[in-house]
């Protein structure tokens, strides 16, 4: 076995943030009687991208995005009222969202038959991704799962990626192989902390940055050869 440690993203991977995210949101803006079209849904998301680019880049804390978030979306359109208690209702109905990416189960079940072990790493909220990987029925799978709300740092940090490795047993930089969708966190954080990184690019997105990936796949399934003998 060429990666008998696999060290697997979450959202975007292996769990179908989007569907997810989509669900949260339009019932909790419909508990408010708030617009729940897609434009709305679309500002929302804008503005939530640009604020967890920023965490990433160590530039605001975790607090700051749950903070500022739906407060600077009601306030583009037009909303006065504080809405409090909104950010909760949110995490909890994020947290209903345990919808895998297509094959996902599957790939994951054969990776771990084949004697891999699978450990997660995820930016987010603990309370929130814990639920919707038990939700998603990952877990029996699952060697461990690694939130940055519980380690104080986030991907790309080298510091979250060496809070991890000391708690996995056994850990060998050589035989793990961190996978992920995001070229930012997933793929420069790996690299950045000395482990070889896949990149999983489902639609063929071009890669415009400075990070290199040792791998890209589009499909999951193609993780198998990879974690066996190191090829595609």
């Amino acid at each position: 076995m060429r990666y008998p440690i696999l060290l697997l993203d979450a959202d975007g991977t292996l769990l179908d943030f989007e569907r997810a995210e989509d669900q949260a949101l339009r019932l909790t803006l419909h508990r408010h009687g708030l617009p729940s079209d897609e434009e709305t849904l679309s500002l929302y998301k804008e503005i939530n991208r640009g604020l967890w680019t920023d965490f990433e880049n160590g530039l605001i804390t975790k607090q700051q995005i749950l903070s500022r978030r739906f407060r600077e979306l009601f306030a583009q359109l037009g909303i006065r009222d504080e809405l409090a208690g909104f950010e909760e209702e949110y995490q909890l109905a994020l947290g209903e969202g345990g919808f895998l990416l297509p094959g996902a189960l599957e790939i994951c079940r054969e990776l771990r038959e084949a004697g891999c072990r699978l450990y997660i790493l995820t930016n987010g909220v603990e309370a929130t991704q814990l639920s919707r990987l038990e939700l998603s029925g990952l877990n029996p799978l699952l060697s461990g799962v690694f939130v940055s709300e519980t380690t104080g740092y986030q991907k790309p940090q080298r510091e979250y990626f060496e809070y991890v490795w000391q708690r996995i047993g056994g850990f060998a930089a050589e035989e793990a192989l961190m996978v992920g969708d995001s070229l930012n966190s997933d793929i420069r954080g790996g690299a950045g902390a000395g482990v070889d990184t896949c990149w999983y690019n489902p639609r063929g997105m071009e890669n415009r940055t400075e990070t290199k990936p040792d791998y890209e796949i589009r499909d999951l399934n193609e993780l198998i050869n990879i974690a066996r003998e190191g090829r595609l």
